[in-house]
């Protein structure tokens, strides 16, 4: 089972259960191209309004045990219990209360991870999905680190991998082994990361709050279009009144430091043009799109969408006392 949009409307897989993804099938792939791997695959349409009430009651059950909670997702966060004191103060024990709660009270499993840094808790709940819980002790977190494939790092992708791996890297203990200033000058931010990580080093905290950093909106085509007329009638008359609407709603005083244009071609390639400019006005997209239009080569295009970043808070705090 999937859930995501219809073959024929060019639709795209949100999510499938275990027993899809034996077929190969993953979230963000084409839904034609899941059923052609499983043709008995049953795709259902997303319930966005049910998810969302669905994630206010599993983050109230959350709030029972510890107000320092940080969402990563509809169905994921973050939770600091350093100071808990339900369950004795046991993460392990907070950690098995909220998965039976959750349980109990929406008949939902859930699976958790114990650590005593994030990027490992993150990577313990993912080690006995479905419905599993696993434990990283202070006093295992260097051997559990160690033994770990650097793929499984949150943000390590699928090209960095690649980069990782032909130099020798596979696992934390290469990384850890290696020259701290070689890994930076090889990889960068990359590498200064890693190196920590591989040392089972994580001093970011759990931030109960996360500042929007940009407002986005696209729109997948039911049948490709290829030309500019076509491309700023979409961008006219839909994409930038939404992003209008969504800007006004999610961030209504945020200054605007950037526009940008994304389009994914037939080939499933995609390519972004960005620049620097204060405000939204509709204008402003024109000529970013005669720019990200040069790149087309005789593709048809299948996506489009329209960006925008925002100025940090704390900018704006900065220059509003001065």
């Amino acid at each position: 089972m999937a859930v995501g949009g219809h073959e024929k409307q060019r639709g795209v897989l949100s999510t499938c259960n275990y027993e899809a993804r034996k077929f190969g099938i993953r979230s963000a792939m084409p839904t034609a191209q899941a059923i052609k791997l499983c043709p008995g695959l049953l795709v259902v349409p997303g319930r966005m309004s049910v998810y969302k009430s669905v994630s206010r009651e599993i983050h109230a059950i959350f709030q029972r045990y510890t107000d320092i909670i940080e969402p990563l997702s509809l169905d994921e966060a973050f939770l600091d219990v350093t100071e808990a004191t339900a369950c004795h103060g046991s993460a392990t024990l907070i950690a098995e209360a909220i998965r039976r709660d959750i349980w109990n009270e929406l008949q939902l499993t859930a699976s958790a991870g114990v650590a005593p840094v994030k990027f490992l808790a993150k990577v313990a709940s993912d080690i006995n999905k479905p419905n599993g819980l696993y434990v990283v002790t202070p006093d295992e977190v260097q051997s559990v680190v160690d033994k770990l494939p650097l793929g499984k790092i949150p943000g390590v992708g699928k090209v960095s991998l690649e980069k990782l791996n032909q130099a020798g890297f596979f696992l934390c203990e290469d990384i850890k082994n290696s020259d701290y200033r070689e890994l930076l000058r090889r990889f960068g931010r990359l590498g200064a990361s890693l190196w920590k990580k591989s040392q089972g080093i994580d001093n970011r905290e759990v931030i109960t709050e996360r500042e929007r950093k940009s407002v986005g909106v696209e729109r997948t085509f039911s049948e490709n279009i290829s030309t500019y007329e076509e491309c700023w009638q979409v961008i006219e008359q839909r994409l930038y009144p939404e992003l209008d609407e969504r800007l006004t709603r999610a961030s209504p005083e945020r200054a605007i430091i950037k526009q940008g244009i994304k389009v994914k071609f037939a080939d499933f390639q995609q390519t972004t043009i960005e620049h620097i400019h204060p405000g939204l006005e509709l204008e402003d997209f024109k000529t970013l799109l005669a720019e990200v239009l040069k790149r087309q080569k005789g593709r048809e295009i299948r996506l489009l969408g329209l960006n925008v970043m925002l100025k940090p808070e704390e900018q704006i705090r900065q220059l509003s006392f001065f």
